[in-house]
């Protein structure tokens, strides 16, 4: 039998700026990701708060799903999907971010994203902040550095609670919140441009700005789950953050002290917040020695404390070493540590590593003692389509069966997972570098970073490996 327990939810994850497309359709506003030009494994994205004529901005149309999220959602309930994860763009809701009135066609588009789920049989499980803020709250405000977004957020989750009710269980309040607690975060999580046309992974740092909006989240994050359950007690309200799990990468004590404190921040940090309740003691030496001071106004900490999250999900994609050598560290990548020398890595430097997922799931339940789900996690990689039309990703499903049996052990060991769904079930534009290239779903999307493509869907040799595996709880894992 399998080990994986009954009613798993098996599923897939995208993300409402790198599926939907239609970018000014309906009367959706500019999101801070329809500024961010395409970009290639050797050029990173970057930020044009003024949009250039002939460049490339690969969400304004990115994988067309807000025309064909029918015929994706049928594709997924083909593999069996229990569970499907996707964002709501904020600016389809509200356009700026400070309208009254929410966009009656923006929310009739998710009710019918959600209605075809439910014909299928899956299990929403929607992030209501994924990285797409109304760009005129960055403009304005420069993000969530301003208090006021809060109550702008607060009143955005209101809206999603009191429409889907019944219809939805499971909420994510903002993805990969972790982010902010690194420079390259700014942007992305906080919304926070500290320089005019830059690249989008080398932002001038301001760490007291970071934290500071960071702790608006916190804030405005646990307001959410208070009001989600006062709309609806079943609702299942949960935190997602990006796993960073890392390791000493030699046995001296100094390797292994910086090692702690990078997972504390990394980490620890944001889940203490959210799952606890409270700020860490060990933020505080950070804190001082970084000139930040957090402004609280009265009833924050109550407000954090009675405003903790049902279960915890995460992504997980690689890991790290931590050390005290400089030239070790400049080896390292984008995310910042040292190459492991036990690890291989994929095209993009992301080292392939199972056994830190058992790790950290491990560690996560360890330390808060409630329901975990991976909510991303996948392997993104240059696909090619072969004469006769198949697609061969046996590396794709070689990386996600090993971290399916990683999840298998970590559930003998004790750990409370409920559900795994795979990043970019179908292709989706990336993330850190704005390509197409990078794929990492089940589905081969024919779109491609030059803008050419008709965006019809094929089926990948991985679909019916996936599909295997949901139909057998993930006792079947082999190709």
């Amino acid at each position: 039998m399998s080990v994986f327990p009954k009613g798993f939810l098996w599923g897939g994850a995208t993300a409402a700026n790198q599926v939907e497309g239609a970018w000014q359709v309906e009367g959706k506003g500019v999101s801070i990701s329809d500024i961010c030009t395409g970009g290639s494994y050797k050029q990173n994205k970057r930020i044009t708060p003024v949009l250039e004529e002939g460049t490339f901005y690969p969400s304004h149309d990115a994988i067309n799903h807000y025309y064909r999220f029918k015929e994706d959602i049928a594709l997924f309930a083909e593999m069996g999907f229990k569970v499907y994860r996707f964002s709501i763009a904020w600016t389809r809701i509200f356009s700026t971010g400070e309208e009254l009135t929410p966009n009656e066609a923006g929310l009739e588009f998710y009710d019918q994203v959600i209605d075809e789920c439910l014909k299928h049989g899956i299990e929403p499980l929607i992030t209501i902040s994924h990285f797409e803020m109304p760009f005129a709250l960055t403009a304005k405000y420069n993000g969530w550095v301003e208090r006021k977004l809060i109550d702008l957020y607060v009143r955005y989750a209101e809206v999603l609670f009191k429409r889907y009710k019944g219809k939805v269980k499971y909420w994510l309040t903002f993805n990969e919140i972790n982010s902010a607690t690194m420079p390259q975060g700014n942007l992305q999580e906080a919304g926070i441009i500290n320089k005019g046309t830059i690249d989008y992974m080398n932002q001038v740092d301001i760490p007291q700005l970071r934290f500071q909006a960071l702790h608006h989240q916190f804030v405005a994050s646990a307001k959410a789950v208070q009001l989600g359950h006062a709309i609806d007690e079943n609702y299942q309200i949960g935190c997602m953050l990006a796993n960073f799990t890392s390791y000493p990468l030699t046995p001296s004590p100094e390797d292994v002290l910086a090692n702690q404190k990078a997972m504390q921040m990394s980490n620890h940090f944001c889940g203490d917040i959210q799952v606890r309740g409270a700020y860490p003691s060990f933020a505080q030496r950070y804190f001082d020695e970084n000139n930040i001071a957090i402004k609280k106004i009265e009833g924050d900490d109550e407000i954090l404390a009675n405003g903790t999250v049902d279960y915890y999900t995460f992504s997980y994609y690689t890991s790290f070493c931590q050390t005290t050598d400089p030239e070790e560290l400049a080896a390292g990548n984008v995310f910042g540590g040292a190459p492991n020398p036990y690890l291989k890595a994929n095209d993009w430097g992301w080292q392939i590593d199972p056994s830190g997922l058992r790790f950290a799931l491990n560690e996560i339940y360890d330390r808060y003692q409630i329901p975990l789900m991976v909510v991303e996690n996948g392997l993104g990689a240059k696909d090619v389509v072969e004469a006769d039309g198949s697609i061969n990703d046996d590396y794709r499903i070689d990386y996600i069966k090993q971290h399916i049996e990683a999840m298998g052990e970590a559930i003998l060991d004790g750990v409370n997972l409920i559900g795994y769904t795979p990043w970019g079930c179908i292709d989706l534009v990336s993330l850190s570098t704005g390509e197409m290239a990078k794929r990492y779903g089940f589905i081969y999307v024919d779109r491609h970073d030059d803008g050419t493509g008709d965006f019809s869907r094929k089926r990948k040799k991985s679909f019916y490996w996936y599909k295997k595996v949901i139909e057998t709880n993930g006792e079947e894992l082999s190709m």
